[in-house]
């Protein structure tokens, strides 16, 4: 029995040592990522542009400021749009919510009747406001 152990133990050879690269192929795969994603977030840093913020706001300043009152619906309804584009601080909000109200009675209509004066007056003043002039 002993023998028969023996011949089959002949057959087993010592390890060998295989060479594993994959350590440093798993560290250069992990730095092109990184490089790759700080590469990407540069170059979409560049193209943002920041000051379209400042450019809407002008725009919208000079649409609001170019309003007729001969259509009152389609002056109601660019006034609420840039007017609600423009209040960003509190006093424009809180002019913009009084001024709300007066613009509601000349949307959602067919027909609608000429701006009160009290509407103008209220909507000058959110403009002179809006303006910096007030």
């Amino acid at each position: 029995m002993d023998k028969n152990i023996s011949t089959q133990l002949r057959d087993i050879k010592p390890l060998v040592e295989i060479p594993d690269s994959s350590v440093y192929l798993y560290w250069g795969l992990i730095i092109l990522v990184c490089v790759a994603v700080v590469l990407l977030g540069y170059l979409l840093y560049k193209r943002i542009d920041f000051s379209a913020k400042e450019d809407q706001e002008k725009r919208s300043l000079e649409a609001l400021n170019s309003i007729e009152w001969s259509s009152a619906k389609k002056a109601a309804y660019k006034a609420t749009y840039y007017g609600r584009l423009l209040a960003t601080d509190e006093r424009k909000k809180e002019l913009f919510a009084q001024l709300l109200p007066l613009l509601e009675r000349y949307k959602y209509k067919k027909e609608t009747d000429k701006v009160d004066d009290a509407t103008k007056r209220q909507f000058e003043l959110y403009r002179k406001v809006c303006n910096g002039s007030v």
